[in-house]
């Protein structure tokens, strides 16, 4: 015992005469002791019938930051390690993946009284689209909210939104596009774009009238909160909340103020969203709130801004690589209207059927959806335990569930160079076609209840996007308006730029750099 006591007093002499030795071997211990209590609780939480675990080496954190850098490589990595289903640890969470065309299928048609959407995404969307709608009441509300939303995005809605789209975008080239030829961030402009064509065609004449006046301002307040840290740490108290609340109580001055106008002239007739809403009622024969309509409108145009600004984004950048698919484009809708897209500032008159018969925009859109999902992973939380048909898996209740739905519609079972962006590959493709035709009524409508499909960029089931006509039409007449005035170069020092997994949203990494050149009558 002495000669022990005597070697910790050398031991701790040593120590204190040498500090650089002193931090070196603390920070090894405590790097030993980090690692060794994250080994020690994955080996007493082991439990077979669960999903395989990825292995990690700091307890509460896990897989976080490996998963945040590069998801697709993530999810890419484990699943050929464990296969279509594995779950790792996130920052306390655990998070069960589940891809291919059985995870899709499991993820997006599991029972909601076992899996729900509103507890995986109450805590992130309520700052944002506010109280009372979407994940922030129960399924059947929303169910009911999606179905008056859907009624708002009718045909004879569609026919109204084109020329205006195509006014917005005119009005914003001719302001801010002014040389012959100039480089741009592109990201940005197309995201003004989304903005303002979506505010004039959904929310109507007065928000877009005061979109500069005041409400892109709050809007970015409240887009503020959508990122993944309010999503991991909702209980601090974060400025964003505080700023996101006030926020919500101007827009609500706002948008009752121009509901009560609306209400003041019932004759006079308006085509977009906020007039369906106004008109809507729950199946109990209640209106929707006015507090609630305008959060309903707030939502849908959040919903659809990342996403919609993403997917033009990209399929411009690949359009500026791709010049002779520009071309093709062009020859095809100049045969289908009848004249040929001179360029200029004239961009000819365009109907909801010719949008709908632009065979070459749409395979545009689709194969960078393919390819650029805007969405890596779609969450549920389990409030149930949960078993994974044909496996002997069970997920336990307090386990979040992910689909990623582009790990497979870039797999090269199901797409031949599925990483390539070619266009012409639907042409004549049925690789989306869901083999099961079957439908079910979840209160909006009449969808297909097959998610058995490697192909889902609008999801499935009950909470299946309603969205995706009206991002169709939006992104194809942005398109058409300019490819008919400009033609696209990318950037020669940057190139194609690499995804930004930062955000909840995947964007182009930014600044996106893009060249435009102005089409002229005289070049033509």
């Amino acid at each position: 015992m002495r000669a022990f006591q005597a070697a910790w007093q050398s031991y701790m002499a040593f120590m204190a005469q040498s500090p650089v030795v002193c931090a070196a071997t603390t920070a090894v211990v405590l790097v030993v002791s980090i690692v060794s209590w994250a080994l020690i609780e994955q080996k007493i939480n082991y439990n077979p019938s669960e999903p395989p675990f990825v292995r990690y080496y700091v307890p509460f954190i896990g897989s976080m930051i490996e998963f945040g850098v590069h998801p697709i490589k993530f999810i890419r990595k484990y699943q050929k390690k464990h296969g279509n289903f594995f779950t790792f640890l996130m920052f306390g969470r655990r998070m069960t993946v589940c891809v291919d065309i059985d995870g899709n299928d499991f993820v997006f048609n599991v029972k909601h009284s076992n899996v729900t959407a509103e507890d995986a995404y109450n805590s992130l969307t309520k700052p944002v689209f506010g109280e009372g709608v979407v994940y922030d009441v129960p399924n059947s509300m929303l169910m009911e909210q999606k179905r008056m939303i859907k009624s708002g995005l009718s045909i004879e809605s569609f026919r109204a939104y084109i020329p205006i789209i195509i006014d917005e975008v005119n009005q914003y080239v001719d302001k801010h596009w002014t040389k012959d030829q100039d480089t741009i961030d592109l990201l940005q402009s197309i995201s003004e774009m989304i903005i303002m064509t979506a505010s004039h065609t959904l929310l109507g004449p007065e928000i877009r009238s005061k979109l500069y006046e005041g409400i892109a301002d709050l809007y970015h307040t409240l887009d503020s909160c959508f990122t993944p840290i309010h999503f991991l740490f909702e209980w601090l108290p974060l400025p964003s909340y505080y700023a996101s609340e006030k926020a919500h109580a101007e827009l609500d001055s706002i948008f009752a103020k121009v509901i009560a106008d609306r209400r003041k002239e019932p004759g006079e007739k308006h085509i977009d969203m906020l007039d369906a809403l106004m008109a809507s009622k729950y199946k109990n024969g209640e209106p929707p709130s006015d507090k609630h309509i305008g959060n309903m409108l707030i939502a849908l145009l959040m919903a659809g801004q990342h996403t919609s600004a993403a997917t033009t984004t990209w399929a411009l950048l690949n359009l500026a690589e791709n010049p002779a698919i520009v071309n093709e484009a062009r020859t095809e809708i100049g045969s289908m209207l009848g004249r040929e897209l001179k360029g200029g500032s004239s961009v000819p008159e365009i109907s909801y059927e010719n949008v709908k018969d632009f065979k070459t925009l749409d395979n545009v859109i689709r194969e960078t959806l393919r390819i650029r999902s805007p969405l890596v992973q779609l969450m549920r939380k389990v409030v149930k335990p949960v078993a994974v048909p044909n496996t002997s898996y069970v997920i336990p209740a307090g386990y979040y569930i992910i689909a990623s739905p582009i790990i497979s519609s870039t797999d090269e079972k199901y797409y031949k160079n599925a990483e390539a962006w070619v266009p012409s590959r639907w042409n004549n493709s049925d690789a989306d076609e869901q083999a099961d035709k079957s439908t079910t009524d979840y209160g909006f409508g009449a969808m297909s209840t097959s998610a058995r499909s490697p192909n889902l960029p609008f999801g499935a089931g009950r909470h299946r996007c309603i969205g995706e006509q009206f991002a169709y039409l939006q992104i194809k007449t942005i398109l058409y308006t300019l490819l008919t005035r400009f033609d696209f170069e990318l950037d020669p020092k940057r190139g194609m730029p690499e995804r930004n997994y930062q955000s909840m949203v995947v964007l182009p990494e930014g600044p996106v750099l893009c060249q435009y050149n102005r089409r002229t009558i005289k070049n033509q």
